[in-house]
């Protein structure tokens, strides 16, 4: 389906989902792991939200992907929502919701270092270069800076790389899914990803004994509330979302997410829970932004030439 025959104003919402939806649940994540251990807060997350889009494809009488398509899209969602959210998760544990967004917004910059076939054409392009260049300076004073002022403890910096790491292994998932779509609906997919993830999730939190003390009838209503947004919002809408978008637009232009969801989740985590937010966080996150920017000029001017 080519993108002129699909609603803009459908691609709108589905682009103010990734951004604002998705930059909510940092907060979210917060909320929940007032009661919940981390895996089995996400665990439960996805397994509630990918059982609900595959009994949805059921219903409709659709069937399971082949199975080179369906192992991609397991993979690709352990990636994506293991290593990537599920590791973010763990980390809010030690760092701040925003400090976490913020480290998360350097996923199209680790979209460059793994894109291997393109380095020659990336690190001949000026932009592209001193964008990252830009780039990591920002990551290395926000660590020095930012983490390290805040939240002086040696966890909060192990947490801090620990996010950069999920953000690669979210772009290594993203690029799977997006040669894994094969004859299966966005939800199918979606569904798949999502499970796989939830059952990867559980096993982690076994591993970790996160099930030793823990109690359904000790979680606090907060708790209760940031799971259930989690999977409202953040996976049947906003993860949905992002999964049809990168079926139809270019990589790139979906990871522009990061621009707008470090300064929600910062603002949010502000507002709403009293995190703290320091001038050396913010200069970074300024930084780490204009470093992105310039990483997206070329491909910036090369669609306006397109256009033109």
């Amino acid at each position: 389906m080519k993108d002129k025959a699909i609603s803009p104003l459908l691609i709108a919402s589905a682009f103010f989902n990734i951004y604002i939806i998705w930059g909510s649940t940092y907060l979210a994540v917060a909320y929940g792991l007032k009661s919940f251990p981390p895996f089995i807060l996400v665990g439960l997350r996805y397994l509630a939200a990918g059982g609900i889009m595959l009994a949805w494809c059921k219903l409709k009488g659709e069937q399971l992907p082949e199975t080179k398509f369906l192992l991609k899209q397991a993979l690709s969602g352990t990636l994506m929502l293991v290593g990537g959210t599920g590791m973010i998760a763990w980390a809010e544990q030690y760092i701040s919701s925003g400090q976490a967004a913020i480290l998360v917004a350097t996923e199209p910059l680790m979209f460059l270092l793994i894109d291997r076939k393109r380095w020659s054409e990336y690190f001949s392009n000026k932009y592209i270069l001193g964008g990252l260049i830009i780039g990591f300076t920002g990551i290395f004073l926000f660590l020095r800076l930012g983490v390290a002022v805040v939240n002086p403890s040696p966890m909060a910096t192990i947490a801090s790389i620990v996010v950069l790491f999920s953000a690669m292994l979210w772009v290594f998932g993203s690029l799977i899914t997006k040669d894994s779509k094969g004859k299966s609906s966005t939800i199918m997919n979606a569904g798949i990803q999502l499970l796989a993830a939830g059952i990867a999730s559980a096993i982690i939190a076994f591993c970790k004994s996160e099930q030793v003390g823990f109690s359904f009838g000790n979680v606090t209503w907060q708790a209760w509330g940031g799971l259930v947004f989690l999977i409202i919002m953040g996976s049947l809408v906003a993860y949905l979302s992002f999964v049809w978008l990168i079926s139809i637009k270019p990589p790139a232009i979906i990871s522009t997410h990061t621009y707008v969801n470090p300064v929600v989740a910062v603002f949010l985590g502000w507002l709403l829970i009293n995190e703290s937010v320091n001038i050396a966080q913010l200069l970074s996150l300024i930084i780490i932004l204009v470093g992105i920017l310039l990483v997206n000029v070329p491909g910036y001017r090369r669609r306006k030439g397109m256009a033109g």
